[in-house]
């Protein structure tokens, strides 16, 4: 392949996570190259308002967030290209990576920064109520649901520490559960089963969404293809998808430890992989809090680490 470039540090990935990275990395003349990835800002270009990203008292659109971080890392130089990594051979440096299968760029070092894509139910209605009452996020968007009616969909111990979390604000929270038990485990189980705003509907699945400007309410089946199978509709004004996140590590996984899930595993609290001179920030290796700010620092974090590895190294 005679497409080939060589940089001393490529991003891969245009979430909190890179752009940070990349404004860390660009103030300490590295040039970096930033890859944006399939969605080009990351999870957030899917939010309508952010409210708890630091220095924004009044709030910020997503979009907009993620523009301001993606114009003060050009401004210190990062070289923000449109693009998706479709292969990588870490086996040896400088490392390679494809991009679109057409372009090789070789480098000394590399920020893992493609972030995790949230699991959907598959339903045409997600997508046409995503940003006005669909979430995949109970920490990002509970608070604008304040005192008002939410479903929860999941029954392991996320969906239990989302239903308790928003239970916390919200009037009431339905729990939609598929099988005829939780999967949490014992103690979540027990807090959700015992708390009194948030009823579970267990052997339930979830048909469809209604509402004129936003959700209003869900189409819901009572075990399904059974002889007493039963269908209604819930009133509600979100629904938080919390049935797992599958994070974008594949091209990375054949040389990096990654957990069952597919999540990067790092060093400590260190964004170094096992592989000198790669590291991965953002919810790429962040299973626990999958945050903004989080995924912002841990972007930090990384291009330092890059800095001072390219300095050790002499290159």
């Amino acid at each position: 392949m005679e497409n080939i470039e060589r940089t001393r540090c490529l991003i891969i990935g245009s979430g909190p996570a890179g752009y940070t990275a990349a404004i860390y990395a660009g103030r300490a003349n590295l040039s970096p190259i930033l890859y944006e990835g399939l969605q080009p800002g990351g999870q957030l270009t899917t939010t309508t308002e952010v409210e708890n990203f630091p220095g924004y008292p009044d709030g910020v659109d997503g979009n907009q967030l993620m523009d301001d971080l993606k114009r003060q890392a050009a401004r210190f130089g990062a070289d923000i290209r449109t693009g998706l990594a479709t292969a990588a051979d870490l086996s040896k440096a400088p490392y390679k990576i494809t991009i679109e299968g057409e372009k090789v760029i070789e480098a000394d070092t590399i920020i893992i920064a493609t972030g995790a894509t949230a699991k959907y139910l598959g339903l045409e209605d997600e997508k046409k109520y995503a940003g006005m009452g669909v979430s995949a996020c109970a920490t990002c968007d509970g608070f604008f649901y304040r005192k008002k009616v939410v479903a929860v969909v999941g029954g392991g111990d996320t969906a239990c520490e989302e239903a308790i979390y928003l239970a916390g604000l919200a009037k009431k929270v339905y729990l939609i559960v598929r099988k005829p038990f939780l999967r949490a485990s014992k103690i979540m189980q027990e807090r959700v089963l015992n708390h009194e705003k948030i009823e579970v509907l267990f052997e339930h699945n979830t048909l469809g969404l209604f509402g004129e400007n936003g959700v209003e309410g869900a189409h819901v089946v009572k075990r399904m293809g059974e002889a007493d199978e039963e269908r209604y509709d819930i009133a509600i004004d979100g629904f938080f998808l919390a049935i797992g996140h599958k994070p974008n590590s594949e091209i990375f996984a054949p040389y990096l430890d990654t957990d069952p899930v597919g999540y990067i595993i790092t060093e400590g609290d260190t964004p170094r992989t096992k592989v000198p001179g790669v590291f991965a920030a953002g919810d790429v290796a962040d299973p626990v809090y999958r945050q903004a700010t989080t995924a912002a620092g841990s972007g930090c974090k990384a291009a330092i680490e890059a800095e001072r590895y390219l300095a050790e190294h002499k290159l």
